[in-house]
């Protein structure tokens, strides 16, 4: 099963749309014209149905196929980056300070491409859901679009998702059973001391010091609680105390993140943080605030779906092009929480030599293209029979 030809002979076409999504690229939430842009290419296409508004600004079109069988759902994410883009090409942002840096440009055209193919063709068996969803970066827009009754409106038996990855080869995918990407969590601990003239330290509670102590303390986490076999990352990014030379503040601010492939590691971070906030606010006559947010869940592959994937992949690509063992990335996605709700499998497509993601001379490849509309049809056409 090469490369489609009918999606290879309108190849200049997904590119000229991936170009044009770059070129105009929103925000979280607001990507309206975006969300037009989408919604108006799948009605030309055919979809049998093309909604919108879906947790605030998601688009949806269902396309049937000729006879019964699964309903599935494709998602592509939609929304770009506060970056100022260095590219230079010809195509590069309209908009300052805002980029596709991600790649979701080329998701859209990706998905763009397969939804044309599979409404002229309807060669396949039961429904396919064609999902674009906002806010992917921090907005929690796939949480969005579920809360608004994204899979009561549009029955879902599984759902599927794809991210480009720079530095794996363009035509390879990578796929894994099990953890793919992790769990996002923040923290803010805002240190409540007694300030005072620094020179007589003695009548304050110096904050600076016991959130000192707070940085050192919570490297220990991961080197002395977490199985070494296990994956968790706690990083402490920022760290706010005091304004003149003279004077040791009442206050100091310690934040950062926890990033998991595991809810049980997830959740000894969070307990180790609070008891670790605890002893240290009592060895230094302190108090200490904790804010703890979870943020996006553990993106968890179905085991059966995650082999699907990885067949149609090397059916695609060739077998040596694909990697059925993928490491996983302790960044965070929130198709994470799609699911929680249905089976399904997050999978990775080359993206070449570029710069990495969330950079500003990053740019889709768009060689890729191809492949990924391709994998899309395949995996549709497989995924939906009963």
């Amino acid at each position: 099963m090469p490369l489609h030809q009918r999606i290879v002979s309108i190849e200049s076409e997904i590119i000229g749309w991936r170009r044009s999504l770059h070129a105009r690229p929103e925000l979280l939430y607001e990507v309206e014209e975006t969300a037009a842009f989408v919604a108006e290419k799948l009605r030309a296409f055919g979809c049998d149905v093309v909604e919108t508004g879906i947790g605030r600004t998601g688009v949806v079109g269902v396309i049937r196929g000729t006879g019964p069988g699964r309903s599935i759902t494709l998602r592509s994410d939609m929304d770009a980056l506060p970056i100022e883009e260095e590219t230079g090409t010809p195509y590069a942002s309209q908009k300052p300070g805002m980029m596709h840096a991600c790649g979701h440009d080329g998701h859209m055209a990706m998905l763009l491409g397969a939804a044309r193919h599979l409404c002229e063709t309807r060669d396949f068996s039961g429904t396919v859901n064609v999902v674009f969803q906002p806010a992917e970066e921090g907005g929690a827009g796939a949480r969005a679009m579920i809360e608004d009754g994204l899979f009561e409106r549009f029955e879902t038996d599984a759902v599927y998702g794809m991210h480009n990855l720079p530095g794996m080869p363009v035509g390879s995918f990578g796929v894994r059973p099990g953890p793919i990407m992790a769990s996002t969590d923040e923290f803010t601990l805002t240190v409540d001391g007694r300030g005072g003239h620094a020179a007589i330290p003695q009548l304050s509670r110096d904050p600076i010091l016991a959130g000192s102590a707070l940085v050192q303390a919570l490297q220990q986490v991961v080197a002395r609680n977490v199985d070494p076999l296990d994956s968790l990352v706690l990083s402490v990014t920022q760290f706010h105390a005091g304004f003149v030379h003279n004077v040791i503040p009442d206050t100091a601010e310690v934040s950062g993140t926890v990033r998991s492939l595991s809810a049980n590691g997830r959740a000894l971070a969070e307990t180790r943080i609070r008891e670790i906030c605890a002893g240290i606010a009592a060895a230094h006559g302190v108090a200490i605030e904790v804010e703890y947010d979870r943020n996006y869940p553990v993106t968890m592959n179905d085991a059966a779906e995650a082999a699907r994937c990885g067949e149609i992949a090397a059916a695609i690509a060739g077998i040596a092009q694909v990697d059925f063992a993928a490491q996983p990335l302790m960044a965070g996605e929130d198709f994470s929480y799609m699911l929680e709700k249905r089976p399904g499998a997050f999978v990775f497509i080359g993206n070449g030599p570029s710069a990495s993601l969330h950079n500003a001379r990053y740019d889709f490849d768009d060689r890729a293209l191809v492949y990924g509309a391709s994998y899309w049809v395949e995996l549709a056409k497989a995924a939906t029979r009963a």
